[in-house]
This record gives structure tokens, sequence and C-alpha cells, in this order.
């Protein structure tokens, strides 16, 4: 007698989300299998983000869905990472532009930002009327962002920037941008964030060309050519803070890539799971055969362990202890488990697994940016290191 598939969440930890949480979750998925699967072939081949579904997203809540107030929805922490997971069961790039959006714009408004500002940016970002885009790294750094170059000179009521920006997601769509700049000769305690608007003299968005990874995503490089910023858009909560500031917004980006990588290792899971009980090959289902069953099992535990990881950050966040190293632990860990998962994913598939009729080849080519993005895997290593030992490896 055959047997049901067991569920992918096979300790049931679905059951552990407050009731918001499975609501917001449940609406989010079903926006991802009805309004982007279907389209998201096209605008990966294209190279494209699918910018007909922002209103629908901005409808649905997610933009800045775990912030208070100004038209945000409010929802826990928790509810935010599961929505960030179905986002990442889609694309990746459906994620980050989510991700973006949310913890790296809105949330720095919120946080370093002025009443007016709030009362400005929030609300229209809430609703999808504005989108925005975070300018920390260069093409010089990366890893080291306290080494920028770009800098704010003191003019006249207000600042000039100058300087450029490299691999900035939203850039080229985004109306506003969030510029992290060091004022004057200061060095990395002088940062400061500064709301460049877009169509402001001097200030110019590329897009990146030659994407073989985060296609359905817009990313661009920010030219800033003595742009003057008044300071009615310098974010007041950002002088004195110094990197702080920025590192407080990438943990909050961060958390929401610990929930979505697990989103990117389902989606390839189940593809994986339909074609070795579809595959026959020796007069069986291929995945009757051992070495099949072992790389799929391989794949489901790391979801599962990824899951409660997860979880349990996300429970940290809602108390308000989560700290910024257990924020890289769930990053890193989690990345790794889903950038392994498409690889073993794509080899259950055999030769269909390099073909966009998948989406197992599409998952494991933004994986490649997830792991180096909000902080390489490396980078978080150091970081657990240091806070393992005490000493610290990056100086």
């Amino acid at each position: 007698m055959s047997r049901l598939p067991a569920p992918v969440d096979l300790l049931d930890v679905s059951s552990r989300l407050p009731e918001e949480a499975r609501l917001a979750r449940r609406s989010v998925a079903r926006f991802v299998d009805e309004r982007f699967l279907p389209v998201i072939r096209d605008h990966f081949r294209a190279g494209t983000f699918p910018m007909e579904l922002v209103a629908e997203m901005a409808a649905l809540g997610i933009f800045g869905m775990n912030l208070k107030g100004y038209g945000c929805a409010g929802l826990s922490e928790v509810a935010y990472g599961a929505c960030m997971q179905e986002l990442e069961r889609g694309d990746s790039g459906l994620r980050s532009f989510a991700s973006v959006q949310g913890a790296l714009c809105m949330y720095p408004i919120l946080a370093y930002g002025s009443e007016e500002q709030r009362e400005r940016w929030l609300p229209a970002m809430s609703r999808g009327e504005a989108i925005g885009c975070f300018g920390l790294t260069e093409p010089d750094f990366g890893s080291d962002p306290g080494g920028m170059r770009t800098r704010a000179a003191p003019r006249g009521g207000g600042f000039v920037l100058r300087g450029t920006k490299a691999w900035i997601t939203n850039g080229t769509v985004a109306q506003v941008a969030v510029v992290w700049a060091k004022v004057g000769d200061g060095d990395a305690r002088s940062i400061r964030g500064f709301l460049v608007e877009r169509g402001a003299p001097g200030f110019s968005a590329r897009e990146v060309a030659g994407k073989l990874s985060l296609r359905a995503s817009a990313t661009a490089e920010l030219h800033l050519d003595d742009v003057f910023v008044p300071a009615t858009s310098v974010l007041p909560g950002t002088d004195g803070a110094g990197l702080r500031a920025p590192l407080s917004c990438l943990s909050k980006a961060r958390y929401g890539i610990a929930w979505g990588a697990v989103g990117a290792a389902v989606a390839c899971f189940e593809a994986a799971r339909r074609h070795a009980v579809e595959r026959v090959q020796f007069g069986l289902p291929i995945g009757a055969f051992q070495l099949v069953q072992e790389k799929l099992v391989e794949i489901w535990q790391g979801i599962v362990q990824g899951q409660l990881l997860a979880l349990r950050l996300g429970e940290l966040a809602d108390e308000g202890r989560l700290d910024p190293v257990q924020v890289s632990m769930g990053k890193r860990a989690n990345v790794r488990m889903a950038r392994d998962a498409s690889r073993l994913a794509r080899e259950v598939l055999g030769a269909s697994g390099i073909v966009d009729d998948h989406p197992v080849m599409r998952h494991m080519m933004n994986l490649e940016s997830v792991y180096t993005y909000e902080g390489t895997h490396d980078v978080h290593t150091l970081a657990l290191g240091r806070a393992a030992t005490g000493l610290d490896a990056f100086s």
C-alpha cells in the first residue's frame, strides 16, 4: 500500500507560529504560487524584476511588515520571517526586493530619521508608492565598509556627496537611496546616513550588466557627483553612531535572509522529490534507489534544522533579545544549507536540473549571491570566531 509523502515541515514547526504569522504566511504563499511563480521564468530570462506586482505586495502588507506605525503592518518578527521564507521560495530576488525596502530603507528611516522624514517616506514606502535602496557597499569596500571613500562635505545648509556605491539592490527603480558617507575628512566614526532622492543633480544609477545570479532583481551602481543633500535629508540619529547605524540595518536584513534561505531550500527539495518519484530508470522510480534517497534526506534534514534555527531567532527577536552574533549564526548556517541543498537537488534532477523548466538552477545561481551579500560566509565565520574566542581576526 502506497503512502503519502511526509511533509517538508517534518517537525510541524508551523504549529509553533503565532496565528497572525500563519495567516500572513498563508497569504504570501498564495501570492507566490498564483502571481509570482507563473512569471518568474520570463523575468529571470529577461533580467527584470516584476514591478507590476509591487502594488499587490504592498496590499499584503509585505513592505516594513514588522515595523510599527506610519502605515506599516506592525506584525511580529516571527511573522515577518515566515513571510520572507515564502518570498524566497519564489526567488531570492523577490525576497531581496522586500528585504531591502523594509529592513534596509524603511527601518533606518524609522530608527534614525526625523519625524518629518518618517511621515514623508514610510507611509508611501509601505504602500509601494516609493521604493528605496541602501548604499553602503563600494567597488573597493564590501566586507570592510569602514574603508568607504564616499564623502559628505558640509556646505551651506546641507552636504555635498561624492562617491560610488556598488551592488545596490533596487538601485535603478528606487525613488530614494539611503546613502552612507564619511563626513569631511573623518574616519569610520564620522559615517552618517543621507536620503538622496532620484533626480537630484549629480545622482545617477547604472544597471549592472551580465549578471548570472539574481537576474530577477534590479542591481545598480550608484554615482554621486557633487550631489547636494539638504540638512533636512540627513538622518539625525546617525550623527556620532558611525558604522553602528548601517550595521544595525544589515542585522535586520540578515535575520530575514536566515528565514528566506529555508524557502529556497524547500523549493529545491520539492522539485527534486517530485522528479525522483516520477522519473523511471532501470524499471523503477529513481527515488527508490538508495543514493537518491540519501540526497533527498540530506536536503530535508537541513531544511528541518534551518526551520528550527530561524524560528528561534524570531522568538528571540520578538522578546527583544536577538544579538547580532546569533543573526550571524542563522545567516551563515541557513544560507550554506540552502546552497548545498540546491546542488544536491540538481544532482537528483540530472540533466533536467540545468534548464529553467525547473527552479533548482535558478535558486542555485541566486544563492551564490546570497552566500556573499549581507556579510560573506567568511566574514560571518570570523564574527562567530571572535565571539567564540574573544580574539579579533579582523585586526
